[in-house]
């Protein structure tokens, strides 16, 4: 259901943007990748700050269910940092022509943040034992997560070149754009929520099937042991009869030697 809505939203944010969404007057068809860049740098910086807070949820539970929410929410979030970026640079080449400019904040402000998350995966699986790992790159998302609005209030307070005004009493977006965006922004989010479902279900395969395989290959030593455990009961026991059969085959001979 999630990902039905997904492609419903999807297919109406861009039937929104191509067909009812009005040209820019400055930059004109260019300006349509501001309903892609936008949400996406708005959904980035959301999911960053949703992986702190379920990373706060782990250390104050220690359930190891939370630490995989707030790995799934920045690794999804970096992904989407990306395209952000790409998006960016394709605008500013578009606009400016250069790909990258260095005295826009907006850009900057953005990249900062993203190189800072960068160094998350990194850090994290340096660490070898998973108690650590999990508590070590939790520290640092709550940390990280810090940065997060510094960078949303230097956006706000930045005189962008480009970046129109979409949120609060300072939208400066005409009507059709503003719904066009909303949509976009719905559209974007319910994509982020999307894939981060399914790399947690993936995940939880993943965990299932090694659990598997692990009962797999203990199951054959364990009948093995147990029915080496049977024989050896087995022969014992016909080693026992044996023996008894034995005494009785003497004790027999020896009254009848008796007897006679």
């Amino acid at each position: 259901m999630l990902a039905f809505c997904t492609l419903a939203a999807m297919a109406v944010a861009l039937a929104l943007v191509f067909f009812y969404a009005p040209l820019d007057a400055e930059q004109g068809f260019l300006q349509k990748i501001f309903y892609v860049h936008v949400p996406l740098a708005i959904v980035s910086l959301c999911g960053f700050v949703a992986g702190g807070l379920l990373a706060i949820a782990y250390l104050r539970s220690g359930d190891a269910r939370w630490d995989a929410r707030s790995y799934v929410a920045i690794h999804t979030s970096l992904i989407f940092g990306v395209a952000t970026l790409i998006t960016g640079s394709i605008w500013a080449k578009g606009s400016w022509g250069h790909w990258w400019v260095w005295d826009e904040p907006t850009l900057v402000s953005f990249l900062i943040v993203f190189l800072l998350y960068a160094t998350y995966q990194p850090l994290r699986f340096a660490i070898e034992d998973p108690e650590r790992q999990s508590r070590y790159a939790s520290v640092f998302a709550v940390t990280a997560g810090a940065f997060v609005p510094m960078n949303f209030i230097a956006v706000r307070l930045a005189s962008s070149y480009v970046h129109p005004r979409v949120l609060g009493s300072t939208s400066n977006l005409p009507p059709s754009m503003a719904l066009t965006f909303l949509v976009a922004l719905l559209a974007v989010a319910l994509l982020y929520a999307t894939l981060c479902a399914y790399e947690l279900q993936a995940k939880r395969a993943r965990s299932q099937l090694r659990a598997l395989r692990r009962a797999m290959e203990l199951g054959p030593s364990m009948h093995e042991g147990a029915g080496d455990a049977l024989g050896a009961r087995r022969e014992a026991g016909a080693g026992a009869a044996g023996s008894l059969a034995s005494a009785g085959l003497t004790s027999t001979a020896t009254i009848s030697g008796r007897a006679g």
